[in-house]
């Protein structure tokens, strides 16, 4: 079973820029997709974007054009940019990968002024 490790979250202002970053261990990664997701206090978790082991991405429509999504297969590692934040990207941030069941144990985004 795939474990996650995320990082990278913090808070930023509106507009402002952060990176987030999520190793995974213990399972074939090259070939699997990833997602992030992310779940706002009081709201139920949603699906932000995903990669495919091609590297092709697609968005939420609430993100797209200010996130992109990339990956480092080398480093096992899959990556969040995330630009022009508003507050309303305020949430905990979780990457899963495709076909399993874990979570990592996300990471605080706050954008506030």
């Amino acid at each position: 079973q795939v474990q996650l490790v995320e990082s990278g979250g913090g808070l930023v202002q509106p507009g402002g820029s952060l990176r987030l970053s999520c190793a995974a261990y213990g399972s074939i990664f090259s070939s699997r997709g990833m997602a992030w997701y992310r779940q706002a206090p009081g709201k139920q978790r949603e699906l932000v974007g995903h990669i495919t082991n091609g590297g092709n991405t697609d968005y939420a429509d609430s993100v797209k054009g200010r996130f992109t999504i990339s990956r480092d297969n080398a480093k096992r590692t899959v990556y969040l940019q995330m630009n022009s934040l508003k507050p309303e990207d305020t949430a905990v941030y979780y990457c899963k990968q495709i076909g399993s069941s874990s979570w990592g144990q996300g990471t605080q985004v706050t954008v506030s002024s």
